[in-house]
Formats: C-alpha cells, structure tokens, sequence
C-alpha cells in the first residue's frame, strides 16, 4: 500500500506510515519523532496530554522496521521533543527503542528541538550525504535532490486532514511521524515556497496517495 516514487535515479517507498523506505540500501527515514511530547509540555507547565506518546511511535516504528527488514535508520531531527525529553524517557520506552537501535546503523539528524547529542547511541549529524541525497532537518532554498522534515505537511482529502509527504523533482519532505504532532498546511506560504508548482502531496492513512499538492 505505498506509492513508489522514482527520484534521482533511485525508487523510494513512501509508506502509509508516515516513514520512506530505500529498498535498495535496506534503509528506513522516519522525521519529527518528538519522543518525551507530554514530558515536556507537563514540565513546562502546558496543556496535559496522555503519557503515551512515546509508547505508540514506538509501536508504529517498530512495525515497520519488521516489515521492510531494514538495517539502516535515518531519523531526520526533532526525534526527542527537546534534549531534556531524552533523558526523561520511561525505562521501558528507553528500553525499547534501545532494542530497535541494536545491530542496526541510526543516525540521528539534528533538529532545532534538539539540536545536540543526547546519551542514547547512534551517530549524530547536522547532514548526511548518502548518494545520490542529503538528508537534513529543515529544507534549503537551492538544494537538489533534498530530503527533510520540520514543516510537518498536511493536506485535506474529502474533508478529512491526513499527514503527508510532499515531493518535486528536487527534494521530498516528509510528514511528521510522531503521536501528538500536528502540521503545517500544504498550502501555507512556506511550504508553496519550497515546493514547485507540479509538486505532489502523498497522503498518509491506510495507503499512500498521491494527489496534487493542494495550494
């Protein structure tokens, strides 16, 4: 149930998840995890939010790593919600992700949520170049052949706002993939901004669909 996208020489499998898997590299990209959300809005004093956010993107990349077999993880930054969240993970949660972390080369992309190391394992990264791409965080004005996150894009289909990944013929952005996360709209200035007038909004759900990207 993805939508194959060719894009620079190479097919990508743009999941219903929210995550893009490059089968010919056994690689996995997810963005904008935002691991420790409640934890960090209760601890600033905001709006009080079901503790299990965490929990359910682990459940959701869990599955997929089972499903694509991938051992190569990319996370494209703001994977912990700020770097106090990191260190505040349940044991459990920790635990996990620890287990999906094990035998597997994870980079961790640095986001402006956390933008330094924190003492979970893995490489970490402000862009990594894997030919023929960049993957960084937040997209850049003149790059080619571009993967990011940040904006957390969202498009309507018959009323209904579904996460989405966009894409030209220069770069892909990806949806948020976290629980708790909610988005931009494909049609706001900064993202009409990047994306060419022929871009594609691939919604996310029960099956990837591509449509044009609303404006």
């Amino acid at each position: 149930m993805h939508h194959a996208l060719f894009f620079h020489g190479e097919t990508l499998h743009l999941l219903p998840s929210g995550a893009l898997h490059w089968p010919a590299r056994q690689l996995i990209v997810v963005s904008d995890l935002h691991f420790g959300k409640s934890e960090r809005l209760a601890r600033r004093g905001g709006s009080l939010l079901p503790p299990y956010e965490t929990r359910a993107t682990l459940a959701k990349l869990d599955a997929d790593l089972e499903d694509t077999r991938a051992k190569t993880v990319i996370c494209l930054g703001d994977s912990f919600d700020d770097s106090a969240a990191a260190e505040s993970l349940e044991e459990t949660d920790t635990l996990w992700l620890t287990r999906l972390m094990a035998g597997r080369d994870w980079t961790w992309i640095l986001g402006n949520h956390d933008p330094g190391p924190v003492t979970i394992g893995g490489t970490y990264r402000a862009t990594l170049k894997l030919a023929p791409f960049a993957f960084r965080h937040i997209a850049e004005i003149g790059e080619v052949a571009e993967i990011s996150g940040h904006y957390h894009p969202k498009a309507r289909l018959a009323g209904r706002s579904r996460p989405c990944f966009l894409a030209d013929r220069q770069r892909l952005i990806l949806p948020a993939y976290g629980t708790y996360t909610g988005g931009l709209w494909s049609d706001d200035a900064a993202l009409t901004a990047l994306m060419a007038p022929d871009a594609l909004a691939i919604l996310t759900g029960t099956r990837a669909l591509a449509i044009p990207m609303p404006r």
